[in-house]
């Protein structure tokens, strides 16, 4: 019989946790931070721009785990994806008559998988064009022995060769469409604040008092 989950933060009566735990809020604004670096400060040519990339994949995979082994409020079973309940959750919104939470709400919640899918993607075609580091172009020649990649299939077989133009077309696109999930993000925040009038950036900050606790 397992050992019952760690307690999380205070849960106000049917809404979201008054103060998100430091798992959560570490990997939020630290994947977003490294989000916003590569994207206005640094060149995809530089080395930084890979080591921001190689971080926020890092804080990616952390919040996997968390969402396996975290508080209940921050796994995966508190806010499982389904369009149909983010459909009802908006017009739910719509109407003035918002449901709260005990997690993300269900429209939230598709964003958050979104949004992971899409910097998954980015980071692995990041790694996939990158000349240096870890899984980088120069570990790739030293496993297939060629001065090209290329993707090995089962059998052997092998399709990708001289494919690089394609990878970057779609780290380009992921990243593109990174930024407007992010956006879509924030003012999704900022609607619903203002539809269930509760701050909802605060927990994720310092808590609902301002500070931690």
């Amino acid at each position: 019989m397992s050992a019952p989950a760690a307690p999380g933060p205070e849960v106000p009566e049917g809404g979201p946790p008054a103060l998100w735990d430091p798992i959560v809020r570490l990997t939020h604004w630290g994947i977003a931070a490294a989000v916003l670096l590569n994207a206005t400060v640094t060149a995809e040519s530089d080395t930084l721009h890979l080591w921001i990339g190689y971080v926020a994949g890092a804080l990616l995979v952390l919040r996997l785990v968390w969402g396996l082994v975290g508080p209940p409020e921050a796994r995966f079973g508190a806010f499982p994806p389904s369009p149909r309940r983010a459909l009802a959750h908006l017009a739910d919104l719509l109407g003035g008559r918002p449901k709260a939470y005990p997690s993300h709400n269900p429209a939230g919640a598709l964003m958050v998988y979104a949004l992971w899918a899409t910097l998954a993607v980015l980071v692995l075609t990041g790694i996939a064009l990158a000349p240096d580091g870890p899984g980088g172009t120069a570990d790739r020649n030293a496993a297939f022995g060629r001065g090209e990649w290329s993707v090995v299939l089962e059998g052997g077989a092998r399709l990708g060769e001289r494919d690089e133009e394609m990878v970057e077309d779609v780290h380009e696109t992921a990243a593109n469409l990174l930024l407007i999930l992010a956006a879509l993000h924030v003012a999704g925040v900022v609607v619903e604040s203002r539809g269930m009038r509760r701050n909802l950036l605060r927990p994720m900050l310092l808590g609902a008092r301002g500070r931690a606790r």
